[in-house]
C-alpha cells in the first residue's frame, strides 16, 4: 500500500515552493497569506449571495402558491359574475311586473271613468208598454260592460308562474307560463313570457330548448327583453361546446345594445374566453 500523503494548506505549498526556489522572505510569505485571505473572504461572499437550492425552491413554492390564489380569485370572480347576471334578470322582471301592475290599474281607472260617463248619460226610464223608438241616426250603440271576476286572472297567472321559477319550480313555472301564452298572447308581457321558459329551460341544463325560447323572443318587435334572450343565447351555445357561434351571439349584443348591463356581461365573458368584443 502507498503511504498516505496529507494534504497541506494552500499557502504552506506556496512557502515551500518559494523556499525551494531559493527567493523567499518573511515578507514575501506575509504578502502570499494576505492574498489567500482575501481569496477566501471573496469566494465565502460569493456563497452567501448564491441562492441555495432549498432557496430556489422555496421562492418556487412561494411563487406556486400565489397562482393559485390568483386562479382561485378568477373563478371566484367569475361565479359572482354569473350570480349577478341572474339577480339583473330577477330585478329586470321585477319591475316588468310593477309596470304591468300601474299599466292595469290604469285600465281599471279608465274603465271606471267610461262606465260613470255611461251611467250620467243613461235616458231617463220609459213607460215599458211603449213601442220601442229605433236609434237616432249616427249613434252608436254601448258596447256591453264584462262581468268582473270572469276568466283567468292575466297578472296572478304571471306572478305565480314567476314565483314558482324563483322557488326553483321550472317545470310548474313553465307549464304556468306556457298557459299565460295560451290564454293572453298579445299582451305586453307575452315576450317576457317567452322569455322566462327559455330561463327555465337554461336552468335544468336544457339548452337547446332554451335556445329555441330565446329565439322566438327575438321574433317578438321591440322587445325589451331581446338584449336578455340574445345574451343567454350566446351563453347556451357555449355550455353546448357550440363555441363560435356562442362568440358570435355575445359580439351581437355589444353591436345591438352597446350600452346595456348584458352588453358588459358578454364582454366580461368574452375577455374569460380570451377572445376580443369587436
Amino acid at each position: 500500500m502507498m503511504p498516505r500523503r496529507t494534504a497541506l494548506p494552500l499557502s504552506a505549498c506556496l512557502a515551500a515552493a518559494l523556499a525551494a526556489a531559493g527567493c523567499v522572505t518573511p515578507q514575501d510569505i506575509q504578502n502570499v497569506n494576505s492574498q489567500l485571505a482575501d481569496i477566501q473572504r471573496q469566494m465565502l461572499q460569493m456563497q452567501k449571495q448564491s441562492p441555495s437550492k432549498q432557496e430556489v425552491e422555496n421562492l418556487e413554492a412561494s411563487v406556486g402558491k400565489q397562482m393559485d390564489s390568483l386562479l382561485k380569485t378568477e373563478a371566484d370572480m367569475q361565479v359572482k359574475l354569473r350570480e349577478l347576471s341572474s339577480q339583473i334578470d330577477e330585478l329586470q322582471a321585477k319591475l316588468e311586473d310593477t309596470n304591468y301592475r300601474l299599466s292595469q290599474l290604469s285600465q281599471q281607472i279608465a274603465a271606471t271613468n267610461q262606465e260613470l260617463k255611461t251611467f250620467r248619460a243613461q235616458p231617463p226610464a220609459v213607460d215599458p208598454t211603449a213601442p220601442a223608438q229605433p236609434p237616432a241616426a249616427g249613434s252608436a250603440p254601448v258596447p256591453p260592460v264584462p262581468a268582473p271576476g270572469s276568466g283567468i286572472d292575466p297578472q296572478s297567472l304571471y306572478n305565480s308562474a314567476y314565483n314558482d321559477y324563483l322557488k326553483g319550480n321550472y317545470d310548474l313555472s313553465m307549464r304556468e307560463f306556457q298557459e299565460y301564452l295560451n290564454n293572453f298572447p298579445n299582451t305586453d308581457l307575452a315576450d317576457n313570457a317567452t322569455y322566462w321558459i327559455g330561463e327555465n329551460y337554461y336552468r335544468q341544463k336544457r339548452y337547446r330548448q332554451a335556445i329555441e325560447q330565446f329565439d322566438a323572443v327575438l321574433k317578438y318587435p321591440h322587445s325589451h327583453k331581446a338584449a336578455s334572450a340574445t345574451l343567454k343565447k350566446g351563453y347556451a351555445q357555449l355550455e353546448l361546446g357550440e363555441r363560435q357561434p356562442g362568440i358570435s351571439q355575445l359580439r351581437q349584443v355589444i353591436r345591438r345594445f352597446p350600452t346595456s348591463d348584458e352588453a358588459n356581461l358578454a364582454r366580461q365573458r368574452l375577455r374569460e374566453l380570451g377572445v376580443d368584443g369587436g
